[in-house]
């Protein structure tokens, strides 16, 4: 689903910015890999997104120690409307959705010479992923656990 080749959503991500806090960093890497992987083989792209997958996954490492206080929470707890507050989660999956859509432009046009058009396409294909990300998470918050 996009519009006229400028906004592309990328849902898939939710799912890899909900893995739990406390996972290790090398099955982190792995998952979003072979997410990203398998997302190449429906796409028929050799890798692109395999690497802004890993791209995430380490944007998400660095995202997550800078902002949380793990022992403030379970080992295995998502990062979430209901265990996070609205605020964080938007600015969790706008940074996160931002560069993984950067990167995957810059792979996919590997040309700096219509830059222009790959920041407009990473830009609405982002706000289009983070409203859905949004809508997703809004549809499944359970209040009563914060």
């Amino acid at each position: 689903m996009g519009y006229y080749n400028l906004a592309t959503p990328y849902p898939y991500i939710l799912f890899l910015l909900m893995l739990p806090l406390g996972m290790p960093k090398w099955l982190l890497f792995v998952i979003c890999f072979f997410t990203g992987l398998i997302v190449d083989g429906f796409y028929d792209t050799l890798g692109v997104n395999a690497a802004a997958c890993v791209t995430l996954a380490f944007l998400r490492t660095t995202f997550i120690s800078l902002t949380v206080q793990l022992e403030n929470h379970e080992t295995f707890a998502t990062p979430s409307i209901s265990e996070m507050s609205f605020r964080w989660f938007f600015i969790y999956s706008l940074v996160l959705s931002l560069s993984h859509h950067f990167v995957l432009s810059l792979l996919e046009a590997f040309t700096f010479s219509n830059f222009h058009y790959t920041i407009i396409r990473t830009v609405l294909s982002c706000i289009f992923t983070v409203l859905l990300i949004l809508l997703f998470s809004l549809l499944f918050y359970q209040r009563n656990r914060r």
